[in-house]
């Protein structure tokens, strides 16, 4: 098969959860003998033709100077645009539907016989609190865009496919992300972050209202275990309402912001010591920082929505509110001394059975040879 990643900012990945899919996921196939192509933009810091066997074709992207919420667009359109001239591809996978619909309806994909067009359609875009109303409307728009004129759509979180079986009345194929289960975990690596093995509180996610972050931060401060045990917060702080909060806990000296961090040895590590690990996404998919948590061995406390149950299952204690969190922590030793062990052996568990990359690429390899196979007469019908 040929198959074309496009809406990823390339691999090796540097930038987050799509690139990190697209790099194994391409790797993995190129090893099973497809041929996998990987646009990227380029500016990228690898400028090779070639990573491990994945093509690489570098297209020029003015994110840099225009920023990337306008310059996606203007990267995804020539992206797409080579493809359909110049690649010849049987499958063209989209990461995701934001900055892509422009050009689908542009080059009027969906009645385009081949290649076949699949598209990820990642969380609910429109919910997420960082856009203001008009853009939120935009991207539901966007959304309805991706269902009509997609071949194919990805879910990855059974969650996400619910909802566009319910809201579209449109199939999706579930299909997560992946995850590595390490052993190579430091504890020296804490020293530098002022970190005291197995005990601190933390969070590793982006600081934006949709992730929960000021609920358990409330929560904590409510608890017993204010004091007691630092809560440390991961994510870069350059954001407005980073700014916000750091703002607005400045006086709280058990709350720590410690900015971006990423080596992903360091960051692994400060996961597997800590004391409980929290985890607030809410508007959906399968976030990677969740699976790499549970591939961590890390005691997981979960915001209760579907998208984190139909990942974690039986593996975390869940909260819903800032006071559910301190009751959470009034208990939480003796939940610790409980639970600890038992949601950990099932965390490895489910990544080693439902989560695994290798995992992931053989389902993918199906898939995608299900798609060449079926040849475009079910799209958006049956799967």
């Amino acid at each position: 098969m040929k198959i074309a990643f496009i809406s990823v900012r390339g691999i090796p990945n540097n930038y987050g959860g799509f690139e990190q899919f697209a790099e194994y996921i391409s790797i993995g196939l190129v090893n099973r003998g497809h041929e996998v192509t990987i646009y990227s933009p380029s500016y990228h810091p690898y400028q090779k033709d070639e990573y491990k066997g994945v093509k690489i074709v570098h297209i020029p992207s003015p994110e840099k100077w225009m920023g990337a919420s306008i310059g996606s667009f203007f990267y995804d359109f020539l992206s797409l645009r080579h493809a359909l001239k110049k690649g010849n591809y049987d499958i063209i996978y989209e990461a995701g539907y934001t900055s892509i619909i422009p050009a689908y309806i542009c080059f009027d994909v969906k009645n385009i016989k081949n290649p076949i067009f699949v598209t990820n359609m990642d969380g609910l875009e429109y919910k997420r609190t960082k856009f203001n109303p008009l853009v939120q409307k935009f991207i539901f728009w966007e959304e309805k865009m991706a269902v009509k004129h997609s071949h194919y759509l990805v879910a990855d979180n059974m969650g996400i496919s619910d909802y566009y079986k319910e809201k579209y009345g449109k199939p999706s194929k579930y299909l997560a992300y992946g995850a590595d289960i390490y052993n190579d975990y430091d504890s020296s690596l804490l020293d530098e972050f002022g970190l005291i093995k197995d005990n601190y509180y933390l969070i590793v996610a982006r600081i934006e209202p949709e992730n929960n972050i000021e609920m358990a931060i409330q929560g904590y401060l409510s608890s017993n275990e204010n004091g007691r045990r630092p809560l440390i917060i991961v994510g870069k702080t350059n954001t407005s309402f980073a700014k916000k909060l750091i703002s607005k806990y400045a006086k709280e000296k058990s709350v720590k912001f410690l900015g971006g961090i990423y080596d992903f040895k360091k960051i692994n590590s400060i996961r597997k010591y800590s004391f409980a690990y929290f985890h607030g996404h809410s508007v959906g998919g399968t976030n990677p920082s969740l699976l790499e948590a549970m591939a961590s061995e890390v005691m997981m406390l979960a915001h209760d929505n579907i998208f984190n149950r139909a990942v974690l299952k039986e593996g975390a204690c869940f909260y819903d509110s800032a006071k559910s969190v301190t009751d959470l922590l009034n208990g939480i030793d003796k939940i610790v001394e409980d639970n600890k062990t038992r949601l950990v052996e099932y965390n490895l568990e489910n990544i080693k059975t439902n989560y695994s990359w290798s995992h992931l690429v053989d389902q993918y390899e199906e898939y995608f040879n299900w798609l060449i196979e079926d040849k475009g007469q079910h799209r958006l019908q049956n799967l």
